[in-house]
């Protein structure tokens, strides 16, 4: 059976920028997700789109179909009083609070006497990517994963949270 929209997809992946990984699930949970909601990158997406259970296959996802390309306006110089009590380093990810609210992820990029550049590209933005992938099972949604778009396995238990701070229980 092959994937199709609003089915339950499992799959192990491997990611590699060049010969580098950067994202590995082998041998640990499989990535559960309901396939056509934009759960996963649009790139991992077309490339499974006609496998089946079992099937493995390497799939070549280019930047713009991953995070991005590269945006070289996306940084900010910051002044370095704001990162007081924290041992910057160069490539070091960071976490802060959005505009809107939400968390935000930067890198450092430069360390300067008084200020700080900050990058808010996704450190894979520009990045052709070659995921190696085995699909593990592929299963039609119950009623409530169809509205929710959260998998069974996805859903948090009453009371836990998901850990990133967004206010889910």
């Amino acid at each position: 059976m092959a994937i199709e929209t609003n089915q339950i997809v499992s799959i192990e992946y491997e990611v590699r920028d060049g010969d580098k990984v950067v994202d590995s699930n082998v041998g640990g949970e499989p990535l559960v997700f309901m396939f056509g909601k934009g759960q996963i990158i649009t790139g991992l997406e077309n490339g499974i789109v006609n496998m089946n259970i079992g099937d493995k296959g390497d799939i070549l996802v280019k930047a713009e179909d991953a995070y991005g390309d590269y945006n070289d306006e996306a940084t900010q110089e910051v002044p370095a009083d704001q990162f007081a009590g924290i041992d910057l380093a160069i490539g070091m990810t960071l976490y802060g609070q959005g505009e809107d609210g939400g968390t935000v992820q930067v890198t450092v990029k430069e360390i300067g006497a008084d200020t700080i550049v900050i990058d808010f590209n996704h450190p894979l933005a520009g990045k052709e990517l070659m995921f190696s992938v085995v699909v593990n099972n592929i299963r039609e949604a119950s009623a409530e994963e169809a509205m929710t778009g959260i998998p069974a396995e996805n859903k948090q238990e009453e009371g836990e949270s998901c850990g990133t701070g967004c206010g889910c229980h």
